[in-house]
């Protein structure tokens, strides 16, 4: 399963092992919709996959 970068503060949502109301194994698919990044609280919509994340770090003005 892959992770998830939130784009504002770097949180790496990592599915096996889940997070804060996410169960160890829980897809970022299958979070619910209001689900928000623990540390900085911005909405589930401002995650990418970590494939892309590391795409925007290394061409953040493309």
């Amino acid at each position: 399963m892959e992770k998830w970068v939130c784009e504002v503060c770097g949180y790496v949502y990592d599915p096996e092992t889940g997070a804060e109301d996410a169960a160890p194994g829980t897809p970022f698919g299958d979070l619910r919709d209001d689900w928000e990044c623990p540390e900085c609280l911005a909405p589930k919509d401002r995650f990418v996959p970590e494939s892309q994340a590391s795409l925007i770090r290394k061409n953040p003005h493309s």
